[in-house]
């Protein structure tokens, strides 16, 4: 197995772990669509996800339904494309205005590992199950 690509995943799915943690214990995440609700879900990350594109629904009425939940804290984990870090600038700023915290350090650290491989978080199991071969073969 190369070590590079070894050591890559290893802290990928060390990310995953925390991630899945951090949604045991009551953290909603935000994500874009249901298909990354999804891919999440395959990846054994459970818990309230909340997706921001679905139905038509803008950035704005989806930061009205995450203040809704009176949350303290949600987990921002759009997709790395352009669009993906605008919404999480976007939601980030208007959240932080309110009394929820933002968490983007699981977005930021998935996004330094793979965002150069893929763009979109339903694109995750996929990319893994891949590079594993790779690793492996």
């Amino acid at each position: 197995m190369s070590t590079h690509l070894r050591d890559r995943l290893e802290k990928i799915d060390a990310v995953i772990a925390k991630l899945a943690e951090q949604s045991k214990n009551g953290k909603p995440m935000v994500v874009e669509g249901k298909k990354d609700a999804d891919a999440l879900s395959e990846l054994g990350v459970e818990g309230k996800v909340l997706t921001v594109k679905s139905g038509g629904k803008s950035f704005l009425q989806a930061a009205d339904e995450i203040e809704a939940l009176g949350v303290v804290e949600v987990i921002l984990l759009l997709d790395f494309d352009r669009r993906g870090q605008e919404g999480t600038k976007w939601l980030q700023r208007n959240l932080e205005r309110t009394t929820t915290k933002v968490n983007v350090r699981f977005w930021r650290e998935l996004a330094a590992l793979i965002s150069h491989d893929i763009q979109c978080i339903e694109s995750l199991p996929a990319y893994l199950a891949t590079t594993q071969q790779k690793a492996a073969g």
